[in-house]
């Protein structure tokens, strides 16, 4: 018997994008940052300069050499603390 699974209802978030954030738990604590963008269906942040993680790609016709590159990784938004807002 299969399951239904229900739609994530879009979550408000106390913040939004470019506003400057304080980082509060994880390995960033105490950093700040502007949030580059805002995902509210899993409530995650991503934050310029911030959470950084390595990313290897294999070689393709776009990239012919390949290569390793450092992206942002989202961060849980209950894991950052509005520091200034955008529109303030």
């Amino acid at each position: 018997m299969a399951l239904k699974t229900k739609e994530a209802k879009p979550a408000k978030l106390h913040v939004k994008t470019g506003d400057t954030v304080q980082v509060i738990a994880g390995d960033e604590r105490g950093k700040t940052g502007v949030i580059k963008s805002v995902n509210r269906q899993t409530q995650r942040v991503i934050i310029e300069g911030l959470n950084l993680v390595t990313k290897h790609s294999k070689p393709s016709a776009k990239s012919p050499q390949g290569g390793i590159s450092k992206i942002e990784a989202p961060i849980h938004a209950s894991n950052v603390k509005l520091v200034s807002s955008a529109n303030a």
